[in-house]
């Protein structure tokens, strides 16, 4: 899979310096669970909390 801005991890809170492990369980729930609302969640939940995130760059 292609890599973007932001992700089902991301939005969670497990990005920069956090658990690898965390991020590939959200990442493998992202994989198996794919919709095209799972995506539109994403990107809206990025808007609202993925910028305020403590370990966001």
């Amino acid at each position: 899979m292609k890599t973007g801005m932001s992700g089902w991890a991301q939005i969670h809170g497990w990005r920069g310096n956090t658990s690898l492990a965390k991020r590939i369980e959200f990442d493998l729930y992202y994989i198996q669970n794919w919709s095209l609302l799972l995506d539109v969640k994403i990107v809206v939940l990025t808007l609202v909390k993925g910028f305020i995130n403590k370990n966001a760059y």
